[in-house]
């Protein structure tokens, strides 16, 4: 058994709410660039590094959209134009709809 206990929460590790918590307190905004040649980026930002583990998240959205990716200074980059379906795949990983801004 484990006795490993969140500094923050005070629960043990199981049982950490912490990350759900932040979730629920992060503005997050996706937009779409164009770089050069005409190539699209999306990015999300609005992220906070030391409460969502954004490695974990990148890698995700990556999988979910079959694209290659980024995180640069707190932002996720993935390529292509994945706008449309952004806020839906956020919303199954557990962010609310009223903090996701297109």
């Amino acid at each position: 058994m484990s006795a490993g206990m969140c500094p923050v929460c005070g629960l043990p590790e199981e049982l950490c709410i912490c990350e759900e918590v932040a979730k629920e307190q992060q503005r997050i905004t996706v937009k779409v660039n164009r770089r050069r040649y005409g190539k699209e980026v999306t990015i999300v930002e609005g992220l906070d590094p030391s409460e969502i583990d954004v490695h974990d998240l990148a890698t995700y959205l990556k999988s979910k959209f079959a694209c290659g990716g980024t995180i640069r200074e707190s932002t996720i980059e993935l390529q292509g134009n994945h706008i449309g379906r952004m806020k839906e795949v956020l919303m199954q990983r557990g962010f609310s709809a009223d903090q996701i801004k297109d």
